[in-house]
């Protein structure tokens, strides 16, 4: 090997003892990898931020913001709620669960679609008294093999892609993935099923300052608009279709207010006043079609091009809402914010808001400009709570997310425009039309990971300029020659997924692929095959919480320990090498 091939390598090595070391963050990591690949001149400056620009980055971020658009949108959460009504067995559920999350995981990026569907695996769990574990890692695990099935659904599918499209001038298709993938999910999922009896039962997450404030009996007021499913039932048939999740504590009808009896008819124009949990709150509006009282109500001037958005707070000793109503006080014409929940202890609300008498103690939901609620809060002598997500009054457009996300994945899958363009489109359109605020865009996306993607992608590419991936690829093919087909393809596939757990999916890749591809040439073969398998194996880290976003991402909300991410990833890692060799050389012949 030339003195430059060895400087590639040994940056790479150095790069991975950073990782496994974890003194630094990977993006940092990756930043470190690329000052030095410039300083020992194996990097040119020229190309230094080839990476930040590189298609991969920009599909990776809005791959993340369609994901943060279709969670805040609430669309497969509301379907699985509805499925789940009539499942009611742990182990139904985690089928339900973890085969929603697979496919879901197909559509956006697995990250985005294991933190839509975890608040359901919350519900289920408390309504069966039993731990969150039962369902989050098996859900983790199902995301990273439905994310296989589709070039979006992670992040390695990208990158091989890329690989192909510079050997030989054709890129993986949008469902070039599909057939491995979908084998894998299947396999992976029927594992799960009886698999999850691996995992400790008892382990439950340490409560947060939010989930300790353990405020259930929010009061808010809502109207029964035109087209609302609750049109034509009574309450009792209202409250029993929405599992008792809240009920109904005052009706105002035709300016009167009435005794809400249980045969009472819901009418159009009826105001209830509903009483539960902010999440439930927000399902039954958001579900049924209501009109949350104060949304529609017209903001001060200058504030149209603010955000809206809620803030809980607790009205203080000295607060000037204390013992006054919101509507004496017209908290809209004189503060320009509107009072949309109120929760008070040991107390059941029956009120509408706006005469409702508020104390000391008493916990509140205001609705404003982001701009003007922190100043509103202090003017009103109200404390901030503990920041916790409430997403009652702040509901997206529910169907646009999921009808921007069809098209863009038709327009990539008939070749009409490139991935990154439609998904760079996509992400626009929910910001431009308001399905996704661009302050909660810019937050769904992972940052750190697009830096360590466009720093690690120059580092990564010194390996083919130098000519050391031809060395390692050569190195490889001696061994690989006496192994059978199937034998060189297991080997890829055992590599790659040996090296995420320490180094992470992403940049296995980078650096895994064309080694791949140059071994696969060594051999004869073409580089499908071990394209794929490398995409696999660094698809599906089950050992660690840390090899990839979603084991981190249930390992504080399961209560898990390092080492049970092993006990059911260990044999879930090797039935993939089992049956992901044979679906590979079957799918994509050598």
């Amino acid at each position: 090997m030339t003195t430059p091939q060895w400087l590639s390598v040994a940056t790479l090595v150095g790069m991975m003892g950073l990782f496994i070391w974890g003194r630094f963050r990977y993006d940092v990591t990756a930043i470190l990898a690329l000052l030095a690949a410039l300083a020992l001149g194996i990097v040119k400056p020229k190309d230094a931020f080839s990476g930040f620009s590189d298609d991969i980055v920009i599909i990776v971020g809005s791959a993340l913001v369609m994901s943060a658009a279709m969670q805040r949108s609430g669309l497969i959460e509301r379907a699985l709620g509805f499925v789940t009504r009539y499942v009611t067995r742990v182990r139904s559920q985690l089928v339900v669960l973890t085969a929603s999350v697979g496919i879901a995981s197909a559509l956006v990026k697995n990250v985005g679609a294991l933190a839509m569907l975890m608040p359901a695996a919350f519900q289920m769990a408390k309504k069966n008294d039993t731990s969150p574990s039962v369902f989050l890692m098996p859900m983790a695990f199902a995301s990273l093999l439905g994310g296989l099935m589709t070039l979006v659904g992670t992040s390695p599918n990208i990158i091989v892609s890329r690989v192909r499209e510079e050997m030989t001038g054709q890129p993986f298709g949008m469902f070039d993935y599909l057939p491995t993938g979908l084998g894998l999910l299947v396999v992976g999922l029927i594992f799960l099923r009886f698999g999850y009896r691996l995992l400790p039962r008892e382990r439950r997450a340490t409560a947060s300052l939010g989930e300790a404030l353990d405020i259930s009996s929010y009061v808010t007021e809502v109207t029964i608009a035109d087209g609302s499913s609750a049109i034509g039932e009574t309450v009792r048939e209202f409250v029993t279709r929405h599992e008792r999740d809240v009920s109904v504590t005052g009706l105002l009808r035709a300016g009167v207010r009435t005794v809400p009896s249980l045969d009472l008819t819901l009418y159009e124009g009826d105001t209830l006043i509903l009483s539960g949990e902010p999440d439930a709150l927000e399902r039954v509006i958001a579900g049924d079609g209501l009109a949350l009282d104060g949304e529609q109500r017209e903001m001060p001037e200058g504030s149209a091009d603010d955000e809206i958005g809620v803030a809980e707070g607790v009205i203080g000793a000295n607060s000037v809402l204390a013992g006054q109503t919101a509507g004496r006080l017209r908290l809209q014409q004189r503060y320009g914010i509107n009072l949309i929940a109120v929760a008070r202890s040991g107390e059941r609300l029956t009120r509408e808001l706006g005469k409702t008498r508020l104390n000391p103690g008493d916990v509140i939901v205001l609705q404003g400009p982001r701009g003007l609620l922190p100043e509103r809060l202090r003017d009103l002598g109200v404390l901030p709570l503990a920041e916790r997500t409430l997403r009652l009054g702040s509901s997206g457009r529910s169907w646009l997310p999921l009808i921007v996300l069809v098209v863009a994945m038709t327009a990539t899958a008939t070749g009409l425009v490139p991935v990154a363009v439609a998904f760079f489109a996509a992400a626009g359109i929910v910001m431009a039309t308001g399905a996704l605020p661009p302050r909660e865009a810019y937050q769904a996306i992972e940052w750190p990971i697009l830096v360590m993607l466009g720093a690690l992608i120059p580092v990564s590419d010194s390996l083919r300029t130098t000519g050391a991936s031809d060395v390692i690829a050569e190195a490889l093919a001696v061994f690989g020659a006496t192994l059978p087909a199937w034998g060189a393809v297991a080997l890829i596939l055992v590599v790659a997924m040996a090296v995420t757990p320490f180094l992470n999916n992403a940049a296995t890749v980078l650096v895994m692929a064309p080694i791949a591809a140059v071994f696969a040439h060594d051999l004869g073969y073409r580089p499908e095959a071990f394209l794929i398998a490398t995409a696999i194996g660094a698809g599906c880290d089950f050992l660690t919480p840390i090899g990839h976003q979603c084991n981190t991402l249930v390992l504080g909300p399961g209560g898990y320990k390092f080492g049970d991410y092993a006990k059911l990833g260990a044999p879930l890692s090797l039935l993939v090498v089992v049956v992901g060799t044979p679906l590979v050389m079957w799918t994509w012949p050598l």
